[in-house]
């Protein structure tokens, strides 16, 4: 076992993951060019992923816990939160799991493709990002914010640009993304007005309004 591996399998982080500055702090006597080479070498032997410059997981064999996608994510762009089809799979409103963990930012869309999976970021500008996203505990070894039924929706309006209220109505929900009209009323109204002000595209805020009026009888 390299001796980066062995270390950082003691320090026991969740998930198995970590970044440069656990490398920093384990092994502060030593300059930047040999951090880097132990890097290199617990890299090259398969005993640590490389997931992005800097951010790094144990591999399977040397971690004692698997890290949870949505946990990945927030480790791999900051600040973010887990949206979309990802968020609307979580809460259970679309039927099947969804492979590409997708994330919405305020910075610059871009994508990452990891040994753990594949991780979207999407720019959606907004005047208050934190409305309609809640830190939820997603497995007992992490943690991720992910965005409420309501903001997942309103996220996925925006990206969508084709999309409008005339002539799509309920009809890219219940179709497209195939959720159940009975599941769309029982998605909660209690942020509305938080998310409706806070979302910059008048093309968004026409469509949630009459999809609030739609559902809410």
């Amino acid at each position: 076992m390299q001796k980066l591996t062995e270390r950082v399998y003691k320090l026991a982080p969740p998930g198995g993951l970590f970044d440069e500055s656990v490398v920093r702090n384990l092994f502060p006597g030593l300059s930047v060019g040999a951090k880097k080479l132990l890097v290199h070498r617990a890299v090259k032997q398969r005993e640590v992923l490389r997931l992005k410059p800097g951010c790094y997981c144990l591999a399977p064999d040397y971690r004692k816990s698997h890290p949870h996608p949505f946990v990945v994510a927030s480790v791999l762009h900051s600040p973010s939160h887990i949206s979309l089809e990802s968020a609307l799979s979580y809460h259970g409103l679309i039927p099947e799991a969804v492979q590409l963990v997708s994330s919405v930012t305020l910075q610059r869309s871009r994508s990452f493709k990891t040994p753990l999976g594949h991780f979207s970021f999407h720019r959606v500008p907004v005047r208050n990002p934190g409305v309609g996203v809640k830190a939820i505990t997603v497995d007992r070894n992490g943690w991720a914010f992910v965005a409420t039924p309501l903001r997942a929706i309103a996220d996925l309006i925006y990206l969508r640009k084709e999309v409008q209220w005339e002539p799509n109505g309920l009809g890219f929900l219940m179709e497209s993304m195939r959720i159940e009209e009975e599941d769309l009323r029982g998605i909660p109204m209690d942020e509305f007005t938080e998310v409706f002000e806070s979302m910059k595209s008048k093309r968004v805020r026409t469509y949630l309004s009459h999809f609030r009026n739609e559902i809410v009888r």
